[in-house]
C-alpha cells in the first residue's frame, strides 16, 4: 500500500527517550540550588519541549532573564548526573529501523540544544537513522512552527505528506500551526486528556501502539 506520509518528524524527550522525569527533576533541583521557588511536578513537566529560555520564563516568572544562565548551568549539572540512567522507550530502536526500511524520511524537532541532542543520538546509536534534526537553539521554540517549516523546506516535502509525533501540547500546537498532521503519545510529559484537545489523528499509549499505528496508517 502506498505510504500516506513521506516525512515523519519526532519529538525527542518524552517521545523517543524516557527523560521527562529527569528533565523535571533537574529543573526543580536547579531552582532549589539557587534559592528560587521550586516548580511543582506538573509545572516542571509542562515546560518540557520548550527551549530553555521559554521554559524558565514560564516556571520562574519573577526571576529576571539575567539570572537564567545560572539556572541553566545548574540544570545541566543535575541533568548530566541523571543522564546515564536515561534510556530510550522500549521498542524505539526497532520502530525507527522499520520506518527507515520502509522508505520514510525521519527527522527530529526538539526543545533540546544541538549539543544535548547530538550527545543523546550518539549515546543511543540512533544518529544514522535520522535524515535531519532541528533544535531549539537553532530556531524559535515550540509551539512556533519554525522548526517544522525548516524541515519541510529542507526536504522539499509538502505539509500534507508530513506527520509530527510528540508527547506534549507544544509538539501538537507546533504541528497545527504548520498545517501538519499529528499523532500524540501519552507516555511522556503531558497527559492524554491534554493532548487530544489538539485533534491528533491518534493518541497512543506507548511505542508498541505507535509502531502498530504507523505501520497501518503512515
Amino acid at each position: 500500500m502506498p505510504s500516506r506520509f513521506d516525512l515523519l518528524v519526532f519529538d525527542w524527550d518524552g517521545t523517543l527517550m524516557d527523560s521527562a522525569g529527569s528533565i523535571a527533576g533537574s529543573l526543580q533541583a536547579a531552582c532549589q540550588d539557587l534559592g528560587h521557588a521550586v516548580p511543582s511536578d506538573r509545572d516542571a513537566r509542562y515546560v518540557i519541549g520548550l527551549g530553555l529560555h521559554d521554559a524558565l520564563a514560564h516556571v520562574l516568572p519573577g526571576v529576571p532573564p539575567s539570572e537564567y544562565q545560572r539556572v541553566v548551568e545548574r540544570y545541566r549539572h543535575h541533568f548530566l548526573l541523571r543522564d546515564s540512567g536515561t534510556n530510550l522507550f522500549p521498542g524505539v530502536r526497532e520502530m525507527v529501523h522499520d520506518l527507515r526500511r520502509d522508505g520514510h524520511l525521519l527527522a527530529v524537532a526538539t526543545g533540546k540544544s544541538r549539543r544535548g541532542l547530538d550527545r543523546a543520538l550518539e549515546a543511543t546509536g540512533l544518529m544514522h537513522f535520522f535524515d535531519a534534526t532541528r533544535c531549539a537553539d537553532e530556531s524559535r521554540s515550540k509551539p512556533d512552527p519554525a522548526m517544522l517549516h525548516w524541515l519541510l523546506e529542507h526536504f522539499g516535502v509538502r505539509t500534507e505528506r508530513t506527520l509530527m509525533i510528540g508527547d506534549t501540547t507544544h509538539d501538537l500546537a507546533m504541528a497545527d500551526a504548520a498545517g501538519v498532521a499529528r499523532v500524540a503519545i501519552a507516555h511522556g510529559a503531558h497527559e492524554a486528556h491534554e493532548l487530544v484537545r489538539y485533534e491528533p489523528l491518534a493518541c497512543v499509549t506507548d511505542c508498541a501502539e505507535l509502531r502498530a499505528w504507523l505501520t497501518e496508517n503512515a
